[in-house]
């Protein structure tokens, strides 16, 4: 980690005094992977859920509480993902309206 110096005023930093840093200093997963998970999570939450509604009426099982639970995780993952969604459009909107 880089040591802070203090912020002296008038003082204007040069582009050539910065130091190119590279990949970042603490590797992690990409906002792009991590959606990624998320959208595979609610999608077997989504399959799980289908395949106990479909077991729950074919007569496989009789545990209804256990089905409209999992349909509820199910809905309210699928929900949250679609808001996160509009929130990424929004963000991406607003940048396109940034003026340079």
């Amino acid at each position: 980690m880089l040591p802070l110096q203090p912020v002296r005023y008038g003082e204007s930093l040069q582009l050539d005094q910065i130091e190119k840093t590279g990949k970042s200093q603490t590797p992690g997963t990409g906002f792009g992977e991590v959606l990624q998970k998320s959208i595979d999570g609610v999608n077997a939450q989504m399959r799980e859920a289908d395949e106990l509604s479909r077991g729950l009426t074919a007569g496989e099982h009789g545990n209804i509480h256990e089905t409209m639970i999992a349909m509820e995780k199910a809905g309210v993952s699928f929900r949250l993902m679609t808001k996160v969604q509009q929130k990424a459009i929004q963000a991406y909107q607003e940048m396109m309206r940034m003026q340079l």
